[in-house]
């Protein structure tokens, strides 16, 4: 389907918007697609949208843009849900509802867009900069706030969209500390942090720079799941060891 227009020379189009649920840490499910975190033969098709919202309201925001953009452009566009965070309410502590957010006013929705290829960028921490998705957005989040108290100020970047990536937002959050960590719960070969990565040096990013991800492996059932899926402890200790460098 977003081949379509390319090959007919634009006289016909397939337009549609494709919502998976996706990514791991779901408990209660395992196995392959119920609880996966391989999205790279989706950034392999040329001219397909990626979005991956991690937020309520960004996930509002972001299938407005996706229906916009199929509607006026006839694009295609795969709209990835972290299942994991669907009933999640509460973002540092039991109760605090940080995680929760009101419906965007629809009067207010030019207001609110999210444009294709936009990052969002949470606080203005100048020792390091973390770039994520998806699970990685709220795992990093709570991690800058452990980090915060051992006086490391961190800047949390979620990318929201995986293609196109937000290259010129994420170069200028990465310029703004010096020191990136890509946050990638995808796996190791083929997930979302090459290709970030290789952004980062081709645009002539040359501070240190490192990456967490996910194992070369399928997710297991239960609890195995944790010995090989990313998690805050292991993104803390990377932090860590980035900033001392």
């Amino acid at each position: 389907g977003a081949t379509l227009q390319f090959f007919s020379d634009r006289q016909y189009r397939n337009p549609m918007v494709v919502r998976v649920a996706g990514y791991g840490y779901q408990k209660g499910f395992g196995g392959h697609f119920h609880n996966d975190n391989a999205v790279a033969a989706l950034r392999d098709i040329p001219g397909i949208v990626v979005a991956s919202p991690a937020r309520p309201d960004d996930a509002a925001a972001m299938m407005h843009t996706c229906a916009a953009a199929a509607r006026t452009a006839g694009a295609v566009c795969v709209y990835l849900e972290p299942i994991a965070l669907y009933h999640t309410r509460d973002l540092y502590e039991d109760g605090d509802e940080q995680w929760l957010a009101a419906y965007p006013d629809p009067v207010k929705r030019a207001e609110n867009h999210v444009p294709i290829g936009s990052a969002r960028t949470y606080g203005d921490g100048t020792d390091l900069t973390i770039v994520t998705f998806g699970n990685g957005v709220r795992m990093s989040l709570r991690v800058a706030r452990r980090l915060e108290k051992a006086h490391i100020a961190v800047r949390v970047v979620d990318m929201r969209w995986l293609a196109p990536l937000p290259v010129h937002d994420i170069l200028r959050e990465a310029n703004a500390t010096g020191r990136v960590l890509v946050v990638d719960e995808t796996r190791t070969s083929g997930g979302v942090s090459e290709g970030v990565v290789a952004a980062l040096v081709d645009d002539g990013f040359t501070g240190p720079l490192a990456r967490v991800t996910s194992d070369d492996s399928f997710i297991p059932l239960g609890d195995a799941a944790l010995e090989v899926l990313l998690s805050e402890d292991t993104i803390e200790a990377a932090a860590v060891k980035l900033v001392s460098r």
